[in-house]
């Protein structure tokens, strides 16, 4: 197949489009603020919770943190590659996870996008296990 300027300038605007966010959930990145960035602590004043340290490790710091909007899991990572393949293998259990540059929040739908509200990032949803039945 021939590749031709009309098709690439069609290519390109879907690019565009998937960028910007455009399509399913383009309303609310349009909503958050810029992604926070920081330490645990800096991350969880943000959002008014005091952490309760689980596991304070050079790789990942995770606490439990109990704010206004419901109960979360906040962590830390020391390394990007890190952070995503915890999220990866987290994901395996279900879930809501807001991800942000070295950090993921997870909690229920409601608490994840309130979180979104104030520390940007973007929302990752688990898999589904309501299909499987026994």
């Amino acid at each position: 197949m021939r590749v031709t300027r009309p098709m690439l300038t069609v290519a390109g605007a879907a690019a565009v489009l998937a960028l910007a966010g455009c399509g399913a959930g383009g309303d609310g990145a349009a909503k958050a603020p810029p992604t926070a960035t920081g330490s645990l602590e800096s991350l969880a004043a943000e959002v008014k919770c005091r952490p309760d340290i689980q596991t304070d490790a050079d790789t990942i710091r995770q606490a439990i943190c109990a704010g206004s909007g419901g109960k979360f899991v906040l962590a830390t990572f020391s390394t990007d590659r890190g952070q995503r393949e915890w999220i990866d293998e987290a994901k395996d259990y279900g879930g809501f996870y807001l991800v942000g540059r070295k950090w993921v929040a997870v909690g229920d739908d409601g608490v994840v996008h309130a979180l979104r509200g104030t520390l940007g990032g973007e929302v990752e949803i688990g898999a589904d296990h309501h299909a499987h039945t026994g």
